[in-house]
């Protein structure tokens, strides 16, 4: 069925989603606490906000659907290349 398709494809969009914004903060708090001197709270509270924000968002895309879920981890998986591909061409240059 075609909402059932469009469904999965808005899953996999807001998994990319979610995986850009958990994998990039990742990367932000790492840059930020080169410099700071309470790393541990950077990281510990990243590390809270950017999983809660990804469980909730999992939690609101799947809608009780398998598929959507699949769809949602593909996309964030997905991100998750990109972002270490991209992060790493940044650290190169």
């Amino acid at each position: 069925d075609m909402n059932e398709t469009t469904g999965i494809l808005a899953a996999v969009l807001a998994g990319v989603l979610l995986g850009v914004l958990f994998f990039g903060g990742l990367w932000w708090t790492v840059r930020k606490t080169l410099y700071s001197t309470q790393a541990g709270l950077w990281f510990s509270g990243s590390f809270l906000v950017r999983t809660a924000v990804v469980l909730v968002g999992f939690y609101f895309v799947a809608q009780g659907d398998w598929r959507r879920i699949t769809g949602c981890v593909a996309g964030f998986l997905g991100a998750r290349l990109c972002v270490v591909r991209a992060t790493r061409l940044k650290e190169g240059s």
